[in-house]
């Protein structure tokens, strides 16, 4: 088995990786943040297309990006008018994958002390998304809408990346899809042109290791479950 300190190291940033919703107000160097993005960009993609587009959010654009999405989020009936522009989520779920989604909710809200039919706390929690769960840096992802799938997966990578990268600084972050509910909002706020539709969002901080939410722990299926060797 290969073990070394480079090994070692890589291995550390990945595992390390967790969706973080609590952050510390301390601020990120600019220089950092343009490090991770730098490092990310060697994310392959084909025919080195590089599909991705950043808009970093750190001052009066950021607050007031989160407080239009929450004044609809909050509001029922303007937050019924917000749907996804791409399918994030299958129409239809099947097990395991439902299995696995409640449990990871349930056991985020048992950790915040919140029940089933507290629907109100739940909203609140899932609101906190749009303020980057309080992290001084957040990102939006873009994509121009001429690219096709492969292009997402590529993207993927180039998220990976960013979350590992800013592991290896100390840093932590949360990948959130919740954004695209109201990528209206963030079109109009952040001015994208036509062409690009909205990706995800990303915290980016230092996480506060004295909230209990940053103590959750997702589980991760065995490896003879998904991996089949053929000889």
């Amino acid at each position: 088995m290969i073990t070394n300190p480079q090994q070692q190291t890589v291995d550390a940033a990945i595992t390390s990786r967790r969706s973080i919703r609590a952050f510390l107000p301390t601020p990120v160097a600019r220089e950092d943040i343009e490090a991770i993005l730098e490092v990310a960009a060697r994310a392959p993609s084909g025919t080195n297309t590089q599909p991705w587009k950043v808009y970093v959010l750190t001052g009066p654009v950021k607050r007031e990006l989160a407080a239009r999405i929450l004044a609809a989020h909050n509001d029922p009936e303007q937050a019924a008018q917000h749907t996804e522009e791409y399918a994030y989520y299958p129409r239809q779920w099947v097990s395991p994958f439902i299995d696995r989604r409640r449990k990871v909710g349930w056991d985020l809200y048992a950790l915040l002390g919140l029940t089933r039919e507290n629907k109100a706390g739940m909203a609140a929690q899932h609101g906190r998304n749009y303020e980057f769960f309080g992290a001084p840096v957040g990102f939006i992802f873009t994509i121009d809408r001429v690219l096709e799938q492969g292009s997402w997966l590529d993207y993927g990578m180039f998220l990976q990346n960013i979350m590992v990268a800013a592991r290896g600084r100390g840093l932590d972050t949360c990948p959130q899809a919740a954004f695209t509910q109201y990528h209206r909002i963030v079109t109009d706020v952040l001015q994208l042109p036509p062409n690009e539709t909205v990706v995800c969002g990303m915290a980016l901080g230092f996480a506060d290791h004295g909230k209990i939410e940053n103590s959750l722990v997702t589980e991760r299926e065995p490896l003879p479950g998904f991996v089949k060797f053929v000889d």
